[in-house]
């Protein structure tokens, strides 16, 4: 026996059969082995709905993420009765003895906080669709948006809520779930990767943000998330150093490929190829985002549609209209990053920045979503980690005041890729305190969006430290009352 098998021990055999995918993906997997292509080096294969546990309606998703958490009482969840309470101590009933976070823990009161913003009821529904006076662009494709006002969570700091929302869990180190949906799907573009993360930077206090945040986890390293950036180069050395011409870097891919061919012969590990995989996704990205990020093709009505900030390179309005475009060239997972929600004080003067700076961008790209045919198969996500408390955080005065987080309930919009369109579902009670109808929490939110991907959430899933890992792990239903 050649001696360079001899690698194969009992312990790498069994931890590589454990990396192995479960049930229908294997096929999946196969399908998605590295292949040469006309340049002469290993790439992707097009695994577009080979993974799909059933017919799917959503290809791709755009997920809009607010971090920080914006105010439901303030954008989308009505409380007209607020105002008779005004400053009233919010009653043990309504609390409960909920947990507090260090901001708030030492106060001695939980004064009532209405919110100041008028709301007007749209969709011409019977119970209505409210939304604030802060989201007019919003309003106006309310007919096209699913609202869940009755969302909870687990965690009440930034840090693990927003891990619990984007991997299901509140332990770091879990695949993200723009990594799921690249690993049950697979790649529709051979030229750009099958996840891209978008960041804005928002006008009130912001929260840090972790790469592992849009990670790989466990699963094989293509998945993780791209991150373009707003400055300089989008993606970070892609360009040839000066002296090198493709050809050249042409020459030495196949001869690293080569090289690590070997190696992973020698070593059978897996992330050898992966490396090998990335190393020609680069090469061709290096063709493929110089023409995705210039927008010079972009007609003057599309660019005024999305606002003034859209030929700002970073900003909400730029990432939305680069989101169309990752969505047109068949991007599986779109993940976009406002950042700035979190209004501890001074929240009516933050919250309208935000809004402003989101609000026509993301109602334009619903409406350019639908005019290209793309919404219907695009299923887009808003929300945050989690909402806002209805009692004031410091003092309450009638023009300044914060809000806590509040984990309990808090309010998210959908759109497109099957999702029932001009709803709302689930109720909150007077004090947008506790969910009185309909609770849905992560996993449950989880599961939908996965099954609208064509995917069954107790069937996707990875071996793993000798267990099958899901991204809803043992819990999560789908919802079918969000499904159109």
């Amino acid at each position: 026996m050649d001696e360079r098998k001899l690698g194969l021990t009992r312990r790498r055999f069994f931890g590589a059969c454990a990396g192995g995918l479960s049930g229908a993906l294997g096929t999946a997997a196969l399908g998605s082995m590295f292949a040469r292509e006309a340049l002469g080096g290993p790439g992707l294969l097009d695994t577009s709905g080979r993974g799909t546990h059933f017919r799917p309606r959503a290809k791709r998703v755009i997920y809009m993420h607010m971090e920080g958490g914006p105010s439901q009482i303030d954008l989308f969840d009505h409380k007209p009765r607020l105002r008779r309470h005004y400053g009233e101590e919010l009653p043990d009933s309504i609390r409960q003895g909920q947990r507090l976070t260090g901001m708030t823990s030492g106060q001695d009161r939980f004064p009532v906080a209405p919110s100041l913003f008028r709301f007007s009821r749209y969709a011409n529904r019977e119970d209505g669709l409210w939304i604030s006076e802060l989201m007019p662009h919003t309003a106006k494709i309310a007919d096209r948006l699913c609202f869940v006002h009755s969302v909870h969570t687990e965690a009440i700091n930034h840090e693990p809520a927003i891990t619990f929302f984007q991997t299901g869990t509140q332990q770091p180190g879990r695949p993200s779930f723009g990594a799921w949906a690249s690993y049950g799907l697979g790649s529709s573009n051979a030229n750009l990767p099958s996840f891209v993360v978008l960041i804005s930077q928002g006008l009130g206090n912001m929260q840090a943000l972790s790469a592992r945040f849009w990670g790989s986890g466990f699963l094989p390293g293509e998945h993780q998330g791209c991150r373009m950036r707003s400055s300089g180069d989008a993606v970070l050395y892609l360009a040839d150093p000066a002296g090198v011409k493709r050809t050249d870097r042409r020459r030495m891919l196949d001869l690293l490929a080569e090289l690590n061919e070997r190696e992973e012969e020698r070593s059978l590990d897996a992330e050898v190829q992966t490396r090998l995989a990335q190393y020609e996704m680069a090469y061709r990205m290096q063709m493929s985002v110089p023409e995705l990020t210039d927008i010079s093709d972009e007609d003057p009505a599309t660019l005024e549609m999305y606002g003034p900030e859209v030929t700002k390179p970073g900003s909400f309005a730029s990432n939305c209209l680069m989101a169309r475009r990752l969505a047109e060239r068949d991007v599986r997972f779109i993940q976009l990053y406002m950042r700035g929600w979190d209004a501890h004080n001074n929240l009516p003067s933050e919250i309208r920045l935000q809004s402003a700076a989101v609000d026509q961008p993301q109602a334009a790209l619903i409406l350019d979503l639908e005019r290209r045919g793309l919404l219907d198969d695009t299923l887009v996500l808003w929300g945050g980690e989690f909402g806002r408390t209805v009692y004031s955080q410091g003092q309450l005065t009638e023009s300044n005041y914060g809000r806590d987080h509040h984990p309990r309930c808090f309010t998210i919009w959908m759109a497109g890729g099957g999702v029932k369109p001009g709803v709302s579902v689930g109720r909150t009670d007077d004090f947008s305190y506790n969910i009185t109808e309909n609770p849905i929490d992560v996993h449950d939110l989880h599961a939908t969006l996965l099954h609208l991907m064509g995917l069954d959430h107790e069937r996707l899933s990875f071996r793993y430290q000798g267990r099958g890992m899901r991204l809803t792990d043992v819990f999560g239903r789908v919802r079918q009352e969000l499904l159109a």
